[in-house]
């Protein structure tokens, strides 16, 4: 390249400066033993907060939004994809300009506007339910609207004030109409006796009319102290459903009816449990009609150990939600994550014994897909351990308890590193400076889960270098964040307690990166 003026020659000397810092920052990140090589991982740096935001089916592709700061200022992120595996990384679709009314860009979601046109409708910080447009088909470009905040943030003395919340956000047409559901604020009033959301309408999306609460919780399901933050309501078989966390328990669903204005949940269930680090999420409807899910999943291990490793901020596997006949939710991996095995290997008809544990052979690594089908184990303890040294220093445990109806993750001996830190509730207060104040340190996740009589035992097992996700039988999910220091904990174990088990097979493939760094 050949410079014509001073301007040109200093910004080449510019872009080859950075030459060698990012070699240097791409050789750190493929030497870091716990930075995932398939997972979803922000290419800025430290993300935190990392939520997804908005994401959609757009023109032959997946994009993802995601939360992202730039000097501390909350913004968005902006990717996409066309397998679900491999990602592209464009500009910011939203930043916040001194002429903004929003001082930070936060939660929401997009929808697609009665024109045709992709819409994002999102919680501006201190100003309130903002919205923005694209008219590329990349989504490349997005246009905030002028009239923007739509649904103002009412403050004391004005109509609203004390009556709900506009805090995080999503948006629908229904019919010819479109709506709009804050979730109330964890910290500000008005004070609701547990999670709720707030109704708005609009003919326009631009002027808005405060309806009534979307629903009210149960204190059969959730406790009085969550709140209704990163909403996502959608329609899912015959049914709707509304997925949204609670700053002290993470990730949960409600499951119920919808008449255009009311949401009636009929039952309730969570993602995440004491100890687990799944939280914010997000959703869309692709081009087969799958409804296709992410979640942001916390670090579990120290402040300063995330600072030093220079990077934070990984995304779930995503998952296909569907439901099943009698209205349970289905969670199921991707079918595309198939095109990254590699090295298939089988084994067959094996017998694990009462209170054996039977070391697998040829079935190692710190980045795998295990597929186990199990006789039915129920009554007893049947047990995977992944990440296991030879001598059994370290290890994480994978348990189906059949006696106490749960899949449980047991990191108690995943790391010997002394960073590792499980708070709860309020995971996310790992990335404080005292992540244990006032809570716990919870090793063991345990969610409910049985199986029907004769029903065998089916395990997908993904284990990406520090995260891993256990899917049981398509019905239960657990996400589980693991750090093993030792560079031999890499071994496969079968264990059983209470009885034999018999496992019919174990099928297991290496999988291939899919990040560039």
């Amino acid at each position: 390249m050949t410079a014509n003026n001073d301007g040109d020659s200093g910004r080449i000397e510019t872009l080859a400066s950075l030459i060698p810092k990012a070699r240097e920052l791409r050789e750190q990140y493929q030497q870091d033993p716990h930075r995932p090589a398939y997972h979803f991982v922000a290419p800025e740096g430290i993300c935190h907060p990392f939520d997804p935001q908005g994401c959609i089916w757009w023109k032959g592709r997946y994009h993802m939004f995601y939360a992202y700061q730039v000097d501390e200022v909350g913004v968005w992120a902006h990717a996409s994809s066309a397998d679900l595996v491999h990602w592209v990384h464009h500009p910011i679709p939203l930043a916040v300009a001194p002429e903004d009314p929003e001082e930070q860009v936060y939660a929401g979601g997009s929808l697609i506007n009665k024109d045709g046109v992709p819409t994002m409708i999102y919680h501006g910080v201190n100003a309130g339910t903002c919205i923005a447009t694209s008219d590329d088909d990349g989504l490349i470009h997005w246009t905030k609207h002028p009239a923007n905040p739509v649904i103002p943030k009412p403050k004391e003395g004005e109509d609203g004030h004390g009556k709900y919340h506009v805090w995080d956000t999503c948006g629908w047409l229904h019919e010819d109409t479109y709506y709009s559901i804050c979730g109330n604020h964890p910290f500000e009033p008005p004070q609701s006796d547990g999670d709720t959301a707030y109704l708005f309408r609009s003919d326009d999306l631009v002027d808005w009319e405060y309806v009534h609460p979307f629903y009210r919780s149960d204190r059969r399901w959730t406790e009085a102290n969550e709140d209704c933050s990163c909403p996502d309501f959608f329609p899912i078989g015959d049914k709707y459903m509304l997925m949204f966390i609670s700053h002290t328990h993470g990730t949960q669903y409600y499951i119920g009816s919808y008449d255009g204005e009311r949401f009636v949940p009929e039952r309730h269930a969570r993602m995440s449990w004491a100890g687990g680090p799944l939280f914010a999420q997000e959703s869309l409807l692709d081009g087969d009609g799958r409804r296709i899910f992410w979640a942001w999943v916390f670090e579990s291990r120290s402040r300063n150990a995330q600072l030093s490793a220079g990077w934070a901020g990984v995304m779930s596997l995503p998952r296909v939600l569907s439901l099943g006949r009698d209205d349970t939710l289905l969670i199921e991996p991707a079918e595309e994550l198939q095109i990254l095995r590699r090295n298939y290997r089988r084994r067959e008809g094996l017998c694990i014994a009462d209170g054996s544990e039977v070391r697998l052979e040829g079935i190692e690594g710190d980045c795998l897909e295990l597929a186990l089908d199990v006789d039915d184990p129920s009554g007893r303890k049947f047990g995977v351990m992944v990440r296991c040294s030879p001598d059994g220093e370290e290890g994480t445990v994978i348990l189906f308890d059949g006696e106490a109806r749960t899949l449980q993750v047991d990191t108690s001996r995943s790391s010997l590193s002394p960073d590792i830190v499980q708070p709860w509730p309020q995971h996310g207060t790992s990335f404080s400076p005292n992540p244990l104040d006032g809570r716990e340190d919870v090793r063991v996740q345990k969610a409910p889960f049985e199986l029907a009589p004769g029903e065998p035992l089916r395990l997908r097992i993904f284990l990406d270098r520090s995260i891993l996700e256990v899917f049981a039988n398509s019905r239960q999910c657990l996400t589980q964040r693991i750090y093993p220091t030792r560079g031999d904990s890499m071994g496969t174990r079968l264990f059983s307690d209470r009885g034999d088990v018999a496992v019919r097979a174990i099928e297991a493939w290496d999988m291939a990166a899919a990040n560039p760094w």
